[in-house]
């Protein structure tokens, strides 16, 4: 089965394009360094003829509220038409856990955006929510620095591996459309205070972390389960610890 992987020569999409080659697909790395541009066109039609399956886990250059939400907009309904034109009969996305009930940050509304658009399309689809990846830890805690200090809110916090969000989003990619969302998450959840506090301490970083019920997340406030999945969501196998054993 062709499947293509736009974004993938990325964290996620190389990662996934290895796993689905490796079970017998012929996986296509769909990204702007192989000639192919989500944003402008440029490339799908000749990329996607003849798929069977189109993964998105494509990200925007820049988290700016403009710049962000015409990338997912103008991105999603490039690659819509693209698939529809070819036939393709499952289009897969890559999102974020909790994206539509976190409206003051300006990245989660482009990818609530691009649900939308996903969602009221004539293909059929699953929307993969995934919590916070391992590899994204350090810079959440650099984003929400200022003046040596990490404030964070002490709501709940379950991040997951990068190599099992490919292995997850693979197997979407190989089933049947859901035509709906699923969530997929680490196998531990944290107090996000208490996480980071350990997790610089690890580093042998400095910062003062300190304990703020109204501690921003990229430009929103959280409550206890904004960033955490469902009882039904799937879980990752790798835990954080282990993770951090071997990077």
């Amino acid at each position: 089965m062709k499947i293509v992987v736009i974004g993938g020569t990325g964290l996620i999409g190389s990662r996934l394009v290895t796993n689905l080659s490796e079970h017998g697909h012929e996986a296509v790395a769909a990204a702007p360094s192989t000639g192919v541009n989500a944003l402008t066109g440029e490339g799908l039609a000749d990329v996607v003829a003849g798929a069977s399956v189109v993964v998105d886990v494509s990200n925007s250059p820049s988290f700016e509220d403009g710049p962000v939400m015409e990338f997912f907009e103008t991105s999603t309904r490039n690659l819509l038409a693209a698939e529809a034109a070819a036939g393709v009969g499952h289009h897969v996305a890559l999102s974020v856990v909790g994206a539509d009930q976190l409206p003051d940050s300006g990245y989660l509304r482009a990818k609530t955006a691009q649900h939308k658009l996903i969602e009221s399309s004539s293909i059929p689809f699953t929307i993969v929510q995934a919590t916070q990846f391992f590899e994204f830890v350090r810079g959440i805690a650099d984003t929400g620095t200022e003046d040596g200090t990490f404030r964070v809110a002490p709501v709940s916090f379950q991040p997951i591996a990068g190599e099992d969000v490919s292995r997850l989003v693979g197997r979407a990619a190989v089933a049947a459309p859901a035509n709906g969302r699923v969530e997929i998450g680490g196998p531990e959840r944290f107090p996000m205070d208490e996480f980071f506090r350990t997790a610089l301490a690890a580093w042998n970083d400095q910062r003062e972390v300190v304990t703020d019920p109204h501690a921003r997340y990229f430009g929103t406030e959280l409550s206890e389960r904004s960033l955490v999945p469902g009882d039904d969501a799937t879980l990752g196998e790798i835990r954080y610890r282990d993770w951090q054993g071997r990077s």
